[in-house]
């Protein structure tokens, strides 16, 4: 049985030594192929696994990272976690996954789990700018990427979107379709995402002349489509509705849509929507949604990578601040006169 298999009988099936073989293990691109070859041989003629908590016990750290977001549940992080995942998977580590739920008590529980895990490095999205419990973290030597969010700090990496242009590429495309009365949606705008993207609708409503106080903006308790259905309803009852809606998250527009399709209300005809991530359901939704896109993947890919790199290499590594730009994506839900 596996269980019973040790690396000392992995070696001597192979004709190699211990040593080589955890070369084969930990670091095999010092091992020569041929040799290579012989030893994974016997891993899966014995059926040896490796013993991973006494591996972490010599090394003190896990082949692991950890990943904290604000809601799991967002299909937008669940496709940032992915692409955390594949470059985790690709350095042989794995992803260990939290759910902050915009709790800062969650949050630092969270971190402190991930410390004592002795993971190699946490990717977060923190519920806060400047965490304490972060600082602690790279205090104690665990990396930190901070994920969709720029780092005002020196000591640390950060990879995130330009939201202020995805504010201003959508409602610029909003005023080319002939849209006058606008208004935005957005989660609490104490969230610097949410902020953002206001200020960046703002900037377009200047740029075009317009006053950007005459942008309505409805403020709702989240980021999901219950506070979208919530934010529809009070659309509905204002005594002034407006004729474009620009969302700051796809859940929100997708639950505006709701609302407004129970209520006969015509989109894009009468209410033209955007909203923001353009994840898999705004293709799909019963009016296809324009949507601002976010690289999900990528941006989880790439802290990923940063993690990995300064853990593997600290003093050669340089702190990057990665902002990738993103791109609107125009379906139905927007294109009230053609």
């Amino acid at each position: 049985m596996s269980s019973a298999v040790s690396i000392k009988d992995v070696a001597a099936l192979a004709g190699v030594s211990i040593g080589t073989v955890s070369n084969v293990l930990n670091r095999p691109d010092v091992v020569a192929d041929e040799t290579r070859r012989k030893v994974l041989a016997a891993i899966e003629e014995l059926g040896f696994v490796r013993n991973e908590s006494a591996r972490q016990l010599r090394t003190g750290t896990a082949r692991a990272i950890g990943l904290v977001v604000p809601d799991v549940s967002n299909p937008f992080f669940t496709d940032v976690a992915r692409g955390a995942e594949d470059a985790a998977s690709d350095a042989g580590h794995m992803v260990i996954l939290c759910n902050s739920d915009e709790s800062e008590q969650r949050q630092d529980r969270h971190l402190q789990l991930l410390a004592e895990q002795r993971v190699h490095g946490v990717l977060i999205t923190p519920v806060d700018a400047a965490p304490e419990p972060v600082r602690r973290l790279r205090d104690r030597g665990v990396s930190v990427v901070l994920l969709d969010r720029h780092a005002d700090v020196a000591d640390a990496c950060s990879v995130s979107v330009d939201h202020r242009i995805g504010g201003t590429l959508a409602i610029n495309h909003l005023l080319a379709e002939g849209h006058r009365e606008l208004a935005m949606v957005t989660g609490p705008l104490s969230i610097a995402q949410c902020r953002q993207r206001l200020d960046g609708a703002r900037d377009a409503l200047v740029a075009a002349g317009r006053d950007p106080d005459g942008l309505r903006v409805v403020e709702v308790a989240a980021m999901n489509v219950a506070s979208g259905r919530n934010a529809g309803e009070r659309v509905l009852a204002g005594t002034r509705r407006p004729d474009a809606l620009f969302c700051a998250n796809d859940l929100l527009a997708l639950g505006v849509l709701q609302v407004m399709v129970r209520a006969g209300v015509r989109v894009p005809g009468e209410l033209a929507i955007v909203g923001y991530d353009d994840i898999d359901f705004a293709a799909a939704a019963a009016v296809p949604l324009t949507s601002v896109r976010q690289p999900s993947r990528s941006l989880g890919r790439r802290a990923a990578e940063l993690v990995l790199g300064e853990t593997n290499s600290p003093r050669e590594h340089v702190h990057h601040h990665v902002v990738f730009p993103p791109e609107l994506v125009v379906r139905e839900s927007s294109r009230r006169f053609r």
